[in-house]
């Protein structure tokens, strides 16, 4: 589908407001659709109705008998009352003042006229939101997820006259969520909760969603290196006096590649002539060209953002000659988001600007990206945002940067915006409030108006019931804490909880200890606060009270290792159930490409950092099961510059593998395939012994993990932290593994942001648990 044009923000409809509708008819007296069960009244559609229409009128008629217990037929005329549902010739003509064509692709039209009542809108999604919009603010109706929703009981269903004619500013919407978006897809849902995006996959019998071929990232998919470089390396970046293919983009300056990028870019549309929109976009990485050509519009526009522009201004130019009414989108990200000086977007030019780099516990219209939408707002005709609204370091963590999503969106469609993404979590059923941040995104974008305290407030208590109110003292602890650090930065790869100290941590336990206690006898609303309650319980495994533990032990166990291990056992049946718990849920990724399986072994075997391993001394005897991997078995990569042997007194056998870190190469690894009798089913405790040098007090130093070249991917990946840690002496950092094979390897890299002034790794021991 393409988008209809306008001349100025580049959609007709977009800039329809209710000040620019005319209301049909004179306020009407009040109607009753149901009285005591009973109804007089017909659904009204057109012979014609589209398919979205048809669902909309048969989704009417059950909504309504489950409310009032009445059965609404569904006809093509009726002689009695009438709920018109979809643009009929019959409701056209009953509304004769309504501009129906200012609607567009989604706006709707909810009035009464005399008894009857029309619900309508633009095609091909109009008339089923007007339709939904009717259940939910006049009739009560509330679809809280796929799966679960409110229908107020009303026999008799009365309502006060109507006169609703609204167009979203937004026209494009897509909230990046499990019940929205992918293999999940419910089309009725997604209707309900008006979302049309490009990940949503609505078939078009609900209304269809808007397609961008190639979604984004495209450069490479389109001019790909291992077909084109070999021959033509001047297509691609010059970096550093090198045109180089990888982790890099094209040159944007060149006229050959140009042409072919179009050709193929003309193959993708040919295949999918109705998408409406083409993604001709940055590769997800930085190294844009540095020719001179390049860099002389560089140094024109002050921004990276002028070449792109040019070069897919001419691209829109040639795909304009064969398909006049595609959009040719481009990326505004990272390097490319300040805006150009001079050049603007031409007219058939999508532009999409991305929010990446911004402190989200803070109003984005305070920040440089606020300033920078201000810009691009006066300079393109269509202007989406890509916004980020999760932590993609780790989706179980609380993320406390829902204070300022509706002010966002109101910053956005204030400059113009014609369409978001809010990318969060798909990924998982359950997590930081995924079902309320989904619920609530959707309604701020079809409506940004509207007030997101009240809206909140009316998930919370809706879905929660009793315990609604002390989830919400608990967001606010969270929120209102983050939003008061100045100067923080809260990233979409956070990974800080400063915000959240455990004292606090232990205010949002005893809040939530009375959220279970008002629902105690609800066990569907338990259910769903137990769900939320997750993300502490993981907390509660990351800051684990061992000391306390331990010496509540102390006095029924014969010495300090009996009783630290007994604590360690108790602390290992809270982790099994969290991910027992948590699985159920439906809870799979815990970061972005990071498997929830990938933080089991690292955390499971935390303990042996409260009761260290007793490890044979370098060189000792070792039983069967048992290997000792010292640093002249690793594979180091970067010599010299990332990694050296060197000598370490405090080292088992005197040397050490030492890690720089200002980098986060995984530049220290162990290969099975090099130790091939370490190999076969567990478990297997693995244990690598490392020392943190650190002038900085908090922060991460280092990661460590275990990966699979077999097609396993990341089976294990956890993180070590400076506080307790860089106190010169060595520390094991334990994996549990179920099996090990040949295709496997361990690695460790630094963090990257040099609070670790080096690391150095004595070496890695492996230990069959049955031995």
């Amino acid at each position: 589908m393409t988008f209809v044009r306008s001349p100025r923000a580049g959609y007709g409809c977009l800039l329809c407001s209710l000040a620019f509708l005319i209301p049909a008819v004179a306020q009407a007296d009040p109607i009753t659709l149901a009285q005591d069960g009973k109804t007089n009244y017909t659904i009204v559609i057109a012979n014609d109705a589209t398919a979205p229409e048809k669902n909309a009128a048969n989704d009417l008629a059950d909504h309504l008998e489950k409310i009032t217990g009445a059965k609404f037929e569904v006809k093509s005329d009726s002689d009695g009352p009438k709920i018109f549902v979809g643009p009929s010739a019959l409701a056209r003509k009953l509304l004769p003042d309504v501009n129906w064509d200012a609607l567009g692709t989604d706006g709707i039209v909810i009035k009464t006229a005399g008894k009857d009542l029309v619900l309508a809108g633009g095609r091909p999604r109009g008339t089923l939101y007007s339709v939904y919009s009717f259940l939910e603010d006049n009739c009560g109706v509330r679809w809280w997820t796929s799966s679960e929703r409110d229908i107020p009981k009303k026999p008799t269903l009365q309502l006060e006259s109507l006169d609703k004619t609204y167009v979203p500013k937004l026209l494009y919407r897509e909230a990046f969520y499990e019940d929205l978006v992918g293999k999940h897809i419910h089309p009725e849902f997604n209707a309900q909760m008006k979302v049309n995006g490009h990940m949503s996959s609505i078939p078009a019998e609900w209304g269809g969603h808007y397609t961008i071929i190639g979604w984004c990232h495209t450069f490479y998919g389109l001019i790909p290196p291992q077909k084109y470089f070999g021959a033509h390396p001047e297509w691609f970046s010059l970096v550093n006096g090198k045109r180089i293919a990888g982790g890099a983009q094209l040159c944007l300056t060149n006229e050959e590649m140009r042409k072919e990028l179009v050709k193929n870019a003309l193959e993708r549309i040919r295949k999918d002539p109705s998408a409406g929109i083409i993604s001709i976009a940055q590769n997800d990485c930085g190294n844009p060209c540095q020719c001179e050509k390049c860099q002389a519009i560089v140094k024109r526009e002050g921004s990276e953002s002028g070449p792109l522009i040019e070069f897919v201004n001419k691209v829109a130019a040639d795909i304009h000659k064969e398909y006049p009414n595609f959009l040719v989108e481009t990326l505004a990200y990272q390097y490319t988001r300040k805006p150009p000086k001079t050049v603007k977007p031409a007219d058939n030019v999508l532009v999409r600007l991305c929010s990446i780099e911004a402190d989200f516990a803070h109003p984005l219209r305070d920040e440089d990206f606020g300033r920078d939408l201000q810009t691009w707002g006066k300079l393109a005709k269509n202007l989406f945002v890509w916004n980020y609204v999760t932590d993609f370091a780790n989706y179980m963590q609380p993320h406390p940067n829902m204070t300022y999503l509706g002010d966002d969106l109101r910053l956005f469609t204030d400059n113009d915006v014609v369409g978001v993404f809010e990318q969060g979590d798909a990924y998982n059923h359950t997590g930081d409030f995924v079902q309320l941040r989904g619920w609530l995104l959707a309604h701020e974008m079809w409506d940004p108006s509207r007030d997101q305290k009240a809206l909140i407030k009316e998930f919370l208590d809706g879905y929660y019931g009793a315990a609604g109110p002390y989830l919400q003292q608990y967001l606010d602890l969270i929120n209102n804490a983050a939003a008061k650090r100045m100067n923080w930065g809260l990233s979409t790869y956070n990974g800080d909880l400063s915000f959240f100290p455990l004292d606090a941590q232990a205010k949002a336990n005893e809040l939530f200890d009375q959220a279970e206690a008002a629902v105690k006898d609800d066990a569907s609303k338990l259910h769903r606060v137990h769900r939320e309650r997750l993300p502490l319980r993981y907390l509660g495994l990351q800051n684990y009270p061992f000391d306390e533990k331990l010496a509540a032990k102390r006095s029924s166990h014969p010495t300090t290792r009996a009783a630290a291990e007994a604590a360690a056992e108790d602390y290992r049946q809270q982790a099994n159930q969290f991910f027992v718990d948590a699985e159920k849920e439906g809870f799979h990724f815990i970061s972005e490409g990071g498997p929830f399986e990938s933080i089991k072994p690292g955390i499971l075997m935390k303990p042996d950092s409260w009761v260290p391993p007793e490890l044979p001394a370098a060189g000792a005897k070792l039983a069967p099961g048992q290997f000792d991997m010292q640093q002249n078995r690793f594979t180091l990569y970067g010599k010299g510059k990332l990694t050296t042997l060197t000598q370490d007194s405090k080292a088992s056998d005197g040397w050490a593998a030492r890690l720089t870190t200002n980098h986060t190469e995984w530049a220290i690894q162990l290969h099975l395939k090099d130790v091939p009798q370490i190999n076969g089913a567990g478990p297997w405790k693995c244990y690598i012994v490392a020392r943190i040098d650190a002038k900085a007090k908090k922060g991460g130093a280092f990661e460590y993990g275990l990966f699979d070249n077999g097609g396993g991917g990341m089976l294990a990946r956890n993180s070590a932290a400076i506080p307790g840690h860089a106190d010169g002496e060595y520390h094991t950092y334990g994996i549990m593994a179920q099996n090990l094979t040949p295709t496997m390897y361990f690695w460790v890299a630094p963090i990257g942001d040099g609070r670790a002034s080096a690391i150095y790794v004595d070496r890695i021991y492996i230990e069959h648990v049955n031995n």
